[in-house]
């Protein structure tokens, strides 16, 4: 075991493109509270290399410092296990819950060396530059795996079996329980419902990801399952692809690094500076702005108020980024009407509102009219589809009622529409559909 206090270096290894085995690319290194990165000889002589990312880590001799006063390359953070991973290593490492008494602060690089190999994106840390040991978990179960979330859930130390089960988890992003499944020629994230959730956010996430490729978007796929009696979304991992070699992986970035952000100015992140961005660093531009608009829109008419700078990525492929499918498209619950986005829209307004959408249309090159248009296109396709994605996803008719105007198609977004009387009527029939589809 990696001690928490001793890790004060680690070895990025990175599957190149097209690659089914990893090579090391260099060192990172602490230095008081920032950690330093260095390219390795070898790597920068190999033909293949690709910079980590660019402009953040350019492929260049000497020690390379994290740029606009970051403590830790973005790029590399991408990489590290968000809440539920550290969740999950606090425990395996103390038996305690992270806010128990006494837990002893972990620092960033034992959370990389402690993570899991599959993590997201192409990197992985090791302890050793010449020789890779992958920290893959046992093969287990989703009923195994239930029973390890609820375990770690009431800050019960994990029986080995499980242990080893649970590290497929520590490397996947977000507060909810997850872990990584594989099946075969695919692999899936599995998130688990908890057993504090007052309603089904996961079937939530699930029927907003249908409805949201059902509108044109290009999203995860996602699938259902039931485990320990409980609710699990497998959502296809898109970062991975099988093939007769063995299994590649595809370099990501988050928005927040795009944005050269961290979680301390995630604030500050915006779908204007990101939009901006995509004119110049991505493949084909404009196409990857209608998509990003479509979901900006499509977040304000499901409730998805959780849009963080990390729910948005890209593929790197060393020179170009390239938009993902859609993930965590997730409703959030709701007591009031009122809402704002995670990101900023346009200027320094966030409101969860179709009119600020509007508003931000000539930053994806779309006119005001080309934009409602694509709005009414997603509200009339929600309402078409409602019902069916609802009786896939089994959902109670308590939870569907708590859905249909609240989290999908809230009044909310019709705050100030005016001038757009076909868009409000499509969105109030639309909604009056929702509703009553409840006791159809």
């Amino acid at each position: 075991m990696t001690s928490r206090a001793d890790a004060n270096a680690a070895f990025v290894w990175i599957w190149l493109p097209e690659a089914t085995e990893p090579v090391v690319a260099g060192r990172l290194d602490q230095d008081g509270e920032r950690m330093l990165f260095t390219y390795g000889a070898s790597y920068r002589r190999r033909q293949q290399a690709i910079p980590i990312y660019e402009p953040e880590l350019p492929l260049r001799k000497g020690v390379i410092g994290p740029l606009n006063g970051l403590s830790m390359p973005s790029c590399i953070r991408d990489g590290s296990p968000d809440a539920w991973g550290r969740r999950v290593i606090i425990n395996r490492l103390t038996g305690k819950k992270p806010d128990a008494a006494g837990v002893t602060e972990i620092s960033e690089l034992t959370y990389l060396l402690q993570s899991g190999s599959d993590r997201i994106g192409a990197l992985d840390f090791q302890t050793s530059a010449t020789e890779y040991v992958p920290r893959l978990a046992a093969q287990a179960s989703l009923d195994e795996l239930m029973e390890a979330a609820a375990l770690i859930e009431k800050g019960l130390p994990l029986t080995p079996t499980l242990d080893r089960a649970m590290n497929h988890g520590t490397s996947i992003g977000g507060a909810r329980p997850k872990a990584l499944i594989d099946d075969g020629t695919k692999k899936f994230i599995a998130k688990f419902s908890a057993s504090n959730d007052t309603y089904s956010v996961v079937k939530a996430e699930f029927i907003a990801m249908k409805l949201a490729t059902a509108c044109g978007l290009t999203a995860a796929s996602v699938s259902m399952t039931r485990a320990a009696h409980k609710d699990v979304l497998l959502i296809e991992r898109f970062d991975r692809t099988y093939t007769e070699a063995g299994w590649t992986r595809q370099a990501m970035v988050t928005a927040l690094t795009m944005l050269g952000l961290d979680e301390m100015m995630a604030r500050y992140a915006s779908y204007e500076n990101l939009a901006e961005l995509i004119r110049y660093r991505f493949t084909d531009p404009k196409d990857t702005l209608k998509e990003l608009y479509g979901r900006i829109c499509f977040n304000v008419l499901c409730g998805n108020t959780d849009d963080h700078a990390r729910n948005h990525a890209a593929f790197w492929d060393g020179k170009m980024l390239t938009l993902t499918p859609a993930y965590d498209i997730c409703p959030q619950n709701r007591t009031g009407n009122e809402a704002t986005q995670a990101m900023l829209i346009k200027g320094d307004g966030r409101a969860s509102t179709l009119v600020t959408c509007l508003a931000a249309a000539p930053d994806y090159h779309l006119k005001e009219a080309e934009a409602a248009a694509l709005i009414e296109h997603q509200i009339t396709t929600l309402a078409a589809h409602w019902q069916a994605v609802c009786a896939e996803a089994e959902l109670s008719p308590v939870d569907r009622k708590l859905f249909a105007g609240r989290q999908f198609l809230n009044s909310y977004a019709l705050e100030r529409l005016d001038g757009h009387k076909a868009l409000q009527d499509a969105f109030h029939a639309a909604r009056d559909w929702l509703i009553a589809s409840v006791d159809a």
